[in-house]
């Protein structure tokens, strides 16, 4: 039976076509020896026959699952970090097929420094939390079990009218930071975003913006704003509004149906931060930030829920470092530190006052300007 009740899962055909999709440069760059020895044998023992692609640039993975016909494999399976899977999630979406293609299951080798979305779907998947090789073996045996189900993505809009979809988290500030200035230290692996952490800690910027969502849930004390006559018309369905019915065109993108433009101030309905000095902010929806970050511990693959936090300007370097030190265990709500605010949203908004700051989305680097997902 399902391990979550209420899942439906799928089952990769035996025997199984699968493209991997392969990065050497990413992590310590070891993912080629690492697939031929420990992946590919169990891939062979499953029935599992593997074409595999060797990525020589950056976008080279985009381009190729945007322009081939992919019908030939069952799966498709990313062997590097984040970073190469938001490529092949983004080229998949540019499609005029998205919608079919979709529908194919996507696998997660580790193969980076950082591997959230294979420490969290390690984490659902029951086992105990670990690292490196261990974390690849349990990866490659659920691929191997051949086992498939759904996973939320949100779509991100910018100002500049870019459309992008992301599977792990969208940050800014401290968070973000850190992820982009420890990319020289690559070759130490995990030990990156520690030595990261330190060096960020040191240097504490605080930035300043404007922070607006839609809670998941209708938050204690807020009173639902008065009907605002020009707020769109709601069918009850959790606040979604509805396109006029035929308007998409087959292979449209899907409508970003809770936000309205990022040009009009947001729904009435929606809660806006009173705080706009931030030391940092990251809105995830995977349970990991990292292999030892267990930053959302109540987060699912598939629970249509961003995991909003934020992170208010006054924390002291003590205070922050306790709740990096914390979050390994996925403590750090119990420490309640006042700066620290935690709120599971459906649709979210930044708007930073001015553009300092580096934006990340699933660990890859984002122009600062307003975004909302």
């Amino acid at each position: 039976s399902p391990p979550h009740p209420g899942d439906s899962y799928g089952v990769l055909p035996r025997p199984c076509r699968a493209l991997v999709l392969l990065n050497p440069q990413s992590g310590t760059g070891r993912a080629l020896e690492d697939f031929q020895a420990v992946v590919q044998p169990m891939l062979a023992e499953a029935d599992i026959a593997t074409t595999v692609f060797i990525t020589e640039r950056p976008h080279h993975a985009h381009e190729k699952v945007r322009d081939e016909d992919l019908s030939q494999w069952d799966t498709l399976v990313v062997m590097a970090g984040d970073g190469l899977l938001y490529e092949v999630v983004n080229g998949l979406m540019e499609r005029p097929d998205w919608e079919e293609t979709m529908k194919k299951p996507l696998c997660i080798l580790p193969g980076g420094s950082g591997n959230a979305l294979a420490a969290s779907i390690n984490h659902y998947a029951g086992n105990d939390h670990v690292a490196k090789k261990k974390l690849l073996t349990n990866c490659t045996f659920i691929l191997c079990k051949g086992l498939h189900t759904q996973m939320d993505l949100v779509s991100l809009s910018t100002a500049s009218g870019k459309r992008l979809f992301s599977f792990l988290g969208f940050g800014w500030g401290f968070i973000s930071d850190v992820d982009i200035d420890s990319e020289k230290y690559r070759w130490l692996g995990n030990a990156r975003f520690t030595l990261g952490t330190l060096q960020c800690l040191a240097k504490l910027r605080v930035y300043q913006g404007r922070l607006s969502y839609l809670p998941a849930v209708p938050e204690q004390g807020s009173l639902p704003a008065l009907r605002d006559p020009h707020a769109p018309v709601t069918n009850g369905q959790a606040g979604r509004i509805l396109p006029p019915a035929g308007t998409e065109a087959p292979g449209a993108l899907p409508t970003d149906s809770l936000l309205v433009p990022l040009c009009q101030p947001v729904p009435a309905h929606w809660t806006v931060v009173p705080e706009e000095e931030f030391v940092s902010v990251y809105a995830i929806y995977q349970s990991h930030l990292g292999t030892n970050l267990l930053m959302a511990p109540a987060a699912q693959l598939h629970d249509g829920c961003i995991h909003l936090f934020y992170l208010k300007a006054g924390i002291s370097r003590v205070a922050l470092l306790k709740i990096f030190l914390a979050m390994a265990r996925g403590t750090h709500l119990d420490l309640n530190c006042p700066h620290l605010r935690y709120v599971p949203v459906r649709a979210f908004r930044l708007e930073p006052r001015a553009a300092t700051g580096i934006m990340t989305v699933d660990g890859e680097v984002l122009a600062c300007e307003p975004v909302q997902g």
